[in-house]
Formats: C-alpha cells, sequence, structure tokens
C-alpha cells in the first residue's frame, strides 16, 4: 500500500516512501517551522502510524486522527508474525460485521473513491471479510467496482438466497456503468469497420478509398498533368442490415481472469446488440460452457460463470472450431493467461487449423485496467509463431482490436516488445 492510496484525497502530492516503513533513524523530520513543514510532517505521521507519534512529534487530532485509526484497522500488524514490535499497528477490524461496516462508512466518508476501491479489496484480501460479503447489509455499504464484481463471482455458489438479490443488484451498478462508458465508442467503432469491409468495385464518391485507388492506378500516372488517371475505382460499401461477420469470445474463467470475465462479458452484450454481428460467448475451465443464450444480459451472464477450477484451452477451442461455419467471415477471440492443463500441441494444431482456413485469431492474455498480467510466456510465442499475436488489452483499446480484426488488418498491438 502507497501514499497514494492510503491518504487519499487530504494527503495527496509529496510521495514518501511505502506506507507504514519506519523512517530511518539518521533522517529525523525537519526542524523547520512554518506551514509546508507542518503538512509535510502531518503526512509523515498518517504514513508511519503510530511509529510516526515520536520521529515526526506530530500528534493528530479531529478528522486526522480518524482517518489514522481507519488505516490502522486495516494495515496495522496486531503482533503477527513479522510485525514491528511494541510500536506495532494493531488491527481492529476483527471478524465482527458491525465494526466493518462501521469501517466502509469510515472509509467514504475520509478518501475518495478510488482509494475506498483498494482498501476494500486488501481487506479481503489481508484481513479474510471474503465471507462477509454474504451477508446483505455488508454488500449494500461496499464500493462497487470490477474487483468487487469478481470476488461476489467467486463466492456465488456459497451464497444464500437472502444475499443473491443484493449481490445482483451490485453487479448491476457495475455492469451498467462499464457500458456507459464502453458502449457508443465500440458501436461506432465497430460499424465503421464493417463499412470498411465491405468493399465495392463501383462506389459512389463518397465512398471512394482514394488511398487504395491511387496505389491501384498508379500506371495511370499523366506526368505532364502532375495526376493519376483512375481507371478502377476501389471503395467502401456501406454494411447492410444482414450479418456480416461472426464474433467468438472465447473465455477463460480461472480466478486469475476475473476481471477479463466481467468485462468481456460487457463486451459480448454490445456486440450481441449489433445487427451486422452474430456473436457467441464462450467461457471455459476445464468445463466449457455456452453462454450465448444469456448475452442480452450480461448480469446473467457472469452469474452463469465459475471464478477458479482448472483449464482446460483445447477443449474450449474445439467446442468454438465445432460453431464456425464461415471461416473468412469469423473472428474468434480467446482471452487467457495460457496456462494450459490440457493438451498444449493440440491446442495449438486448432489454432493453426482455424487460421488456415481463414479464421481471423485473437489472443488477448488479459482485458483489464490492471497492467501486465502473468502468463505462460511459452504458450505465448507459441501462439505469436502461427501470426497469433498474444498481448494483454485495455477496455478502451478492445473496440480498435476488433476493428482490426473484422477489417483483416494487422492488430493494434501495445508495446510489442513486451508480449514477444
Amino acid at each position: 500500500m502507497t501514499t497514494t492510496t492510503t491518504t487519499g484525497a487530504d494527503t495527496a502530492g509529496t510521495t514518501p516512501p511505502p506506507a507504514h516503513t519506519p523512517a530511518p533513524a539518521h533522517t529525523p523530520p525537519s526542524t523547520h517551522t512554518g506551514p509546508a513543514n507542518d503538512e509535510r510532517l502531518r503526512r509523515w505521521r498518517l504514513v508511519l502510524g503510530a511509529d510516526g507519534a515520536e520521529s515526526t512529534g506530530r500528534t493528530l487530532t479531529g478528522r486526522d486522527a480518524a482517518m489514522d485509526a481507519a488505516l490502522t484497522a486495516l494495515y496495522g500488524d496486531g503482533g503477527r508474525p513479522g510485525g514491528r514490535g511494541r510500536n506495532s499497528r494493531s488491527a481492529g477490524l476483527g471478524a465482527s460485521a458491525p465494526s466493518v461496516a462501521r469501517w466502509l462508512g469510515d472509509i467514504r466518508t475520509y478518501f475518495p473513491s478510488s482509494v475506498v476501491q483498494v482498501m476494500q479489496r486488501d481487506a479481503i484480501d489481508r484481513l479474510g471479510l471474503a465471507a462477509l460479503l454474504l451477508e446483505p447489509e455488508m454488500l449494500e455499504a461496499v464500493e462497487a467496482d470490477v474487483h468487487l464484481v469478481g470476488t461476489l463471482l467467486s463466492l456465488n455458489k456459497a451464497m444464500p438466497e437472502t444475499t443473491k438479490e443484493t449481490a445482483r443488484a451490485v453487479v448491476r451498478k457495475v455492469v451498467e456503468d462499464l457500458e456507459k462508458r464502453l458502449a457508443s465508442r465500440t458501436r461506432a467503432t465497430l460499424t465503421g469497420a464493417l463499412d470498411r469491409s465491405a468493399k465495392i468495385s463501383r462506389p459512389r464518391h463518397h465512398d471512394i478509398d482514394w488511398d487504395r485507388t491511387i496505389r491501384a492506378n498508379l500506371k495511370n500516372y499523366l506526368p505532364e498533368h502532375g495526376t493519376v488517371v483512375p481507371e478502377r475505382l476501389i471503395g467502401y460499401g456501406r454494411a447492410a442490415r444482414s450479418v456480416k461477420k461472426d464474433v467468438i469470445l472465447c473465455i477463460d474463467q480461472s480466478g486469475s481472469m476475473a476481471a477479463s470475465v466481467v468485462h468481456a462479458s460487457v463486451f459480448g452484450a454490445v456486440l450481441a446488440s449489433m445487427r451486422t454481428l452474430r456473436t457467441r460467448l464462450v467461457v471455459f475451465d476445464t468445463a466449457v460452457v455456452d453462454l450465448t443464450d444469456r448475452l442480452d444480459d450480461p448480469v446473467d451472464v457472469l452469474f452463469g460463470t465459475q471464478l477458479g477450477g482448472g483449464t482446460d484451452i483445447n477443449r474450449a477451442l474445439a467446442h468454438c472450431q465445432s460453431r464456425i461455419t464461415r471461416p473468412a467471415d469469423t473472428v474468434v477471440v480467446l482471452i487467457s493467461d495460457l496456462y494450459e492443463g490440457g493438451i498444449r500441441n493440440e491446442m495449438l494444431k486448432r489454432v493453426a487449423a482455424m487460421k488456415a482456413s481463414g479464421v481471423q485469431f485473437v489472443t488477448l492474455l488479459a482485458l483489464s485496467d490492471e497492467g501486465a498480467p502473468a502468463y505462460d510466456h511459452e504458450h505465448a510465442a507459441a501462439l505469436g509463431a502461427l501470426g497469433a499475436p498474444a498481448f494483454a488489452c485495455t477496455p478502451d483499446l478492445f473496440p480498435e482490436v476488433m476493428a482490426a480484426a473484422i477489417e483483416k488488418r494487422p492488430l493494434p498491438v501495445p508495446d510489442k516488445e513486451a508480449h514477444r
């Protein structure tokens, strides 16, 4: 936990060392006085916790004291192995639902939403509070985000009926927020790609692809006039209402892919709403589940998943391959960290066979904002050698990736060196 996430809006600015690290003995706080130094000491005191009381000479009161108590409840060592001794903070949440509910209210009061989400995630990881999320009153108190949705989905099978409706409401709020952010741009980008992919030989003036037309007619260049005579026009046709492309989203639902499952489900619903696309959504671990019939509601899709378990990519791709009827007009998107528990060579043979038949194959190591994921580098390199580069993709980049696949042009792979 760093200061940028533990001190919130009130303490943003100077970036001290990692949270709760004791100040080195040979660098005592400055003895200069004045507002600037007082604020600096305040921030150090919040970062260091009780250890900083003596070294900073700063006593916290009012709102600062309440913020410090909220941080102490979560990040204190509480005498655990590895604690710093008598001056260590002590954890104060315990396993009491009322105290956790009060703490959740406190952090929402003292910290901005982005920090609240990080602290909630840390509380689940550090203090084992996942079980408390099975209580409706607890769910109503949390700040909903993609990571919380992933946690709820992993608890789905253990969730009592009294909690399920509240959990669905929390998940729906996150899904609707994602749809608002992603849907319009995705539809616009893919509609343009579908229009451009429907090339015709006698386009109307405003549908002419001038770049392709000029290159196709360079032999007709007239130097005395400095122009090209366009003997053959190349252009775009406007995509009709009939289905132009088939898209198959094949999603790894192992526990590490939680955020990707959430985003992929939202994108699946958006793609399914476009008449010019026929979208299929498949999730897998060691078993394969086709959730295409639920694509009208991404919340139903998410509650149809079961995060965790093993991984059999080969079996999932076999299912997808059996559903392909128009290879040249099909895009298969595999979203997985590629830790294969099935038959590796068979998986690679399937990818090679699909590509040879004309399928556009896209491999995403993650579909989230979480940064570089852990993945099987050997499998990624093998797929890259087949012409299916594997790379992590943010939700904002996904429409561009799909547009490139639809138009059969090179994919916009970010930071190619990092994913070789």
